[in-house]
């Protein structure tokens, strides 16, 4: 049985000593740590820290969320993914400016009611921000609990999620909400890894169930997972006239509001340079050709694993007003303009490897005399 009190100081100790040098960390700002908690989800902490630090210095508060474009947001979001998040962001931040005079709610229920908002970043908030004997359960709490208890089915079936809640709850300490659920979260990433736990430096290890029985590499149980999808798709970035052809998704699509390069999805018996055409075609009715292939990069979310086949174009017809069908705007922008806009991965990569070739100014120069 574990004892609570000596659980308790154990791991806050630990954690006042080995807790990491996180910059929402020196000041507790509600602002700072909604804005972190909303980044973490989904993110590798050592991006997020990047992204963190680069967002506050342009957008310090909430009135300065709530001012900022939706084009400026996703630029700042550009490369964490998941993009409803910013949006949610900035939908929110407008809520706290007309209904909360520019402050985060204090209320689990109030955050409830914010878009973006749930029942997890509620408690992170009342917890971590406020100091509020609220239990904070992510993945990391989730495996150590499941060591610490040994619990022997998975840990995201319902009676697992439920036990596990109950003894975050019961082991909180009174007042002590704010590092007592950060140490949780933090041995977790630190020493109770997913694989090969670090149990000889773990504060908690005398407790641990698992560990005590040698199991501690076979908890958590595994749960099945999901087949891998894998897709080809081409598109191509359209020289004319010394600009460059980019339009913007529609508001209901995947990756609503970014801005990219026509194209789509390899048809069966299709090469990545027909589909290009095809696909710059239907979305634009722009004839383009004389492609010149650039670089095929890669890209992953959720279960998809994406080949981007990238080329250059140009134009075949000098009709260069689009009708467009897969897009709610379009423009033509120079090389310079193109880092004020914010891709999806996979373009962003393109342009990524463009931005390093000798040749693209040579090419934009030899697009203005066609």
């Amino acid at each position: 049985m574990i004892k609570t009190k000596e659980f308790q100081k154990y791991l806050l100790e630990w954690f006042a000593a080995h807790g990491r040098d996180l910059p929402w960390r020196h000041t507790y700002l509600p602002y700072h740590i909604w804005i972190s908690e909303i980044m973490l989800q989904q993110t590798q902490m050592d991006r997020v820290v990047e992204y963190f630090n680069r967002w506050v210095r342009r957008l310090p508060d909430i009135a300065s969320v709530a001012s900022a474009s939706e084009e400026q947001i996703l630029k700042l979001w550009e490369g964490l993914g998941y993009y409803s998040r910013a949006r949610n962001i900035r939908r929110c931040a407008a809520i706290l400016m007309q209904k909360h005079n520019g402050h985060i709610p204090d209320d689990y229920s109030a955050l409830l009611s914010l878009p973006g908002i749930g029942p997890y970043t509620a408690a992170a908030l009342m917890s971590i921000a406020f100091n509020r004997d609220y239990p904070v359960v992510d993945a990391n709490v989730e495996r150590v609990f499941s060591r610490l208890f040994d619990i022997r089915s998975p840990v995201k079936q319902k009676e697992n999620i439920t036990f596990i809640r109950k003894k975050a709850k019961k082991l909180l300490p009174h007042g002590r909400s704010r590092f007592y659920n950060q140490a949780l979260m933090e041995l977790g990433a630190l020493i109770c890894q997913p694989k090969n736990p670090d149990c000889i430096n773990c504060p908690i290890r005398s407790d641990c169930k698992a560990r005590i029985l040698g199991i501690q590499n076979e908890r958590p149980m595994p749960v099945p997972s999901k087949e891998t999808v894998f897709i080809d798709m081409a598109t191509a970035i359209l020289l004319h006239n010394g600009k460059i052809f980019i339009q913007k998704r529609l508001k209901k699509d995947v990756w609503a509001g970014l801005w990219e390069f026509p194209g789509g999805r390899i048809k069966k018996g299709e090469s990545p340079a027909e589909a290009v055409v095809r696909e710059f075609y239907e979305e634009t009715e722009l004839r383009i050709g004389h492609l010149e292939e650039i670089i095929s990069v890669k890209h992953s979310y959720t279960i998809y694993r994406v080949t981007l086949h990238g080329y250059y174009c140009r134009l075949t017809n000098g009709l260069d007003k689009p009708v467009l069908h897969a897009a709610q705007e379009y423009r033509w922008v120079s090389p310079d303009e193109l880092s004020a806009f914010a891709f999806p991965a996979g373009h962003r990569r393109l342009l990524e490897h463009i931005s390093k070739e000798r040749d693209l100014t040579e090419r934009i120069s030899h697009s203005l005399n066609e």
